[in-house]
């Protein structure tokens, strides 16, 4: 063969070969174009979800709704992992930087964060798919600490919550709506069972303790020294409410705790939500939060937050905007009618204990001392609560 007949061979053979690999076949539509993106969507979808430090509500919830998640897929084969994480801060980071895809938060450190207020260097696009359970708490003191009202916590020393949990984002609040400076008062980090240790021993003045109702960790502090339940001020308490949407009304029926004889008038200071960045796959928040509702007795069955996942609390107005996916879904099932997202209004007034709305565990990230009542209901009497509570 001659060198010119043996380089249209090879040339003939190379434009086979490259066609072979790249080009893409006519008419039947199984490959390149639209086939390839097909492939890509029926792929399954890796899903991490950020909870928080084992020993708080949040790993156990987490896992909860994972594990339902994958046993009830939509039409998305995705395989959800509750990851543990150090908070709702650090989910909300990593959301941002696409090494999260889902995430437990505090619905009050979410509120700022999407507003790159109180302490975030920026905005960071959040938008919420469910609301969780509450966190309902409050200051307590020691009775002969001279506490007697939240303006009397000047010059204390005031336990705000684990270090670097960000409780500073609905503690602050709280106490400068009754006219006290944060500088007014020595900031004191701890767990919910040391901030009891603290109390007991004269360490502290009063701390900032809740979760769930009842919450194990006042029980325990009640059962040791005389406890002075610090009441919010009426006037500043409805302002509050009025002023961020995280807070909701939330009051704790007389006698849940020894010493309590009579209602006290309180606050969920920042439910537990279930959030994902603004960019996320509508179609794939849409499936989530519909299999969510749709299998919410099995989370319910799993950990008592589910319980949360009902009609007045699931797309309840926490200050930041539902996903567009989850909009969708709470739209068809007449959970939501407003056409502006996430602006639907905030359900009705909840008492502490209904077992409907607020039989859940505690919001908050703490630590492993605190795990006792993760899966106990709240329903539980007061006198025979756990000893501990978690607050995330």
């Amino acid at each position: 063969m001659t060198n010119l007949g043996s380089r249209l061979v090879l040339a003939v053979l190379l434009t086979s070969l490259t066609c072979g690999l790249g080009c893409k076949p006519s008419g039947d539509g199984t490959s390149g174009g639209g086939g390839g993106d097909a492939a890509v969507a029926g792929k399954r979808q890796f899903l991490s979800m950020g909870t928080a430090p084992v020993g708080g509500a949040f790993p156990v919830v987490g896992g909860a709704i994972a594990e339902v998640l994958n046993e009830h897929k939509g039409t998305i084969d995705w395989k959800v992992q509750a990851k543990g994480t150090k908070g709702s801060q650090e989910n909300i980071r990593r959301l941002a930087g696409g090494d999260l895809q889902l995430a437990l938060s505090n619905a009050a450190i979410t509120y700022f964060a999407v507003r790159g207020e109180a302490g975030w260097e920026k905005a960071y696009e959040m938008r919420s798919i469910v609301t969780l359970a509450p966190n309902v708490a409050l200051f307590i003191a020691r009775a002969d600490s001279g506490i007697q009202k939240i303006s009397d916590l000047k010059g204390k020393r005031v336990i705000i919550g684990p270090s670097g949990a960000g409780f500073e984002m609905f503690v602050q609040p709280v106490v400068e709506e009754h006219g006290v400076k944060w500088s007014d008062f020595t900031q004191l980090n701890a767990t919910q069972s040391g901030a009891v240790d603290m109390l007991g021993d004269g360490a502290a003045d009063a701390a900032f303790l809740g979760g769930a109702v009842p919450t194990a960790s006042i029980t325990q502090a009640t059962s040791t020294f005389n406890v002075q339940f610090v009441p919010f001020d009426e006037p500043a308490r409805l302002r509050l409410i009025e002023k961020y949407p995280f807070f909701h009304e939330a009051n704790i029926p007389a006698g849940t705790y020894k010493g309590l004889d009579s209602e006290f008038k309180g606050l969920n200071v920042g439910s537990m939500h279930m959030i994902t960045s603004a960019d996320q796959d509508e179609e794939l928040v849409y499936q989530l939060t519909k299999s969510i509702w749709e299998n919410r007795e099995e989370i319910a069955g799993k950990h008592p937050a589910g319980k949360a996942i009902n009609e007045k609390n699931a797309a309840r107005r926490t200050g930041t905007d539902y996903h567009p996916g989850a909009v969708r879904f709470y739209k068809e099932i007449g959970l939501m009618e407003s056409e502006a997202v996430g602006t639907q209004e905030a359900a009705p007034a909840e008492q502490a204990t209904p077992p409907e709305s607020t039989e859940a565990a505690p919001v908050d990230e703490s630590t492993p001392a605190e795990a006792a009542e993760a899966a106990a209901p709240a329903a539980t009497p007061a006198a025979e609560a756990p000893a501990e509570a978690k607050s995330e």
